[in-house]
């Protein structure tokens, strides 16, 4: 990885060479959509990094929200980070678990919040227990709670209104990390009651395909091609996509990756933008199908 990849990768020789640093703070970010019969709680609780804190992106979101896991307002995310003993001036890496790629997720939420000093852990748990290092089932210590300022980057974040907008006037350019089937349209998607398709003019870039097979990011050279395959000019302002903002995030991750650190996630993503006419809009959002 290239040093300005660095700033938000960090590798599990690091981590492990760090475990008890005062100022480091271990979150556990996996989550898992429904249809894949996981259970991210009760995994954590099994094994875990040591130290590692819980964080549920379905439980640290905004409550009043009809739509999974939207971005918390400033308040509930720094209650919760004080109660985390999660404050300024402390260092942030986040994992996932094996075949959870929603490190990026909680990676984005933090600095959404104004909070830069944050990493995800390249390879996540999968990584971490394919090199037999430490796991622990125990509850992580209680740490002394800790004032932490949230800073909203409005920059990082867009909502249906914002994208409309970028439509309208083609002032950015809109990715789409979701599978290609989805994508085009030729597969449901595994959320009830959405529309086939994707957002029209939108690029397909699924972000599965940003990973090596075990898992970690390909090189930062490979992300840049990438991107410049799937038509993605770089010098444009980039708004990502995906199913719920989870996968999106990966996106806007690589982008930062690339020197690219403004990506912003439409956070409501297909869920709101492909139920059309339902409760969630009360008005049918322009869909596209094929490639």
């Amino acid at each position: 990885m290239s040093n300005l990849a660095g700033k938000w990768i960090v590798e599990t020789d690091w981590l492990n060479d760090h475990l008890d640093a005062p100022d480091l703070v271990i979150l556990d970010g996996s989550w898992y959509l429904p249809i894949m019969e996981r259970d991210a709680e009760e995994e954590y609780s099994n094994a875990h990094i040591p130290g590692a804190i819980r964080f549920d992106i379905d439980d640290i979101a905004d409550e009043t929200s009809p739509l999974p896991h939207m971005l918390p307002s400033t308040v509930k995310f720094a209650s919760r980070m004080k109660k985390m003993g999660i404050g300024d001036g402390m260092r942030v890496v986040v994992y996932g678990g094996p075949s959870s790629h929603t490190a990026p997720r909680v990676w984005w939420t933090f600095r959404a919040m104004g909070f830069e000093d944050v990493a995800v852990l390249n390879g996540g748990l999968g990584k971490w227990r394919a090199e037999k290092r430490p796991l622990d089932d125990l509850p992580p210590r209680q740490r002394s709670q800790r004032h932490f300022t949230p800073r909203f980057n409005g920059q990082l974040v867009c909502d249906m209104e914002d994208v409309k907008i970028v439509l309208a006037s083609g002032s950015a350019q809109i990715i789409d990390a979701r599978p290609t089937a989805r994508f085009d349209g030729s597969t449901d998607e595994p959320r009830p009651n959405l529309a086939r398709g994707h957002i029209p003019g939108s690029i397909s870039l699924p972000s599965s395909k940003l990973f090596n097979r075990d898992e970690t990011f390909k090189s930062v050279d490979d992300l840049r091609e990438l991107f410049a395959q799937a038509g993605v000019d770089l010098a444009r302002p980039i708004v990502t996509t995906c199913g719920s903002g989870v996968t999106a995030s990966i996106l806007s991750m690589a982008l930062a990756m690339l020197g690219h650190p403004n990506g912003a996630v439409y956070d409501g993503s297909w869920t709101e933008w492909g139920a059309r006419g339902s409760w969630v809009t009360g008005e049918d959002m322009p869909v596209a199908t094929g490639s």
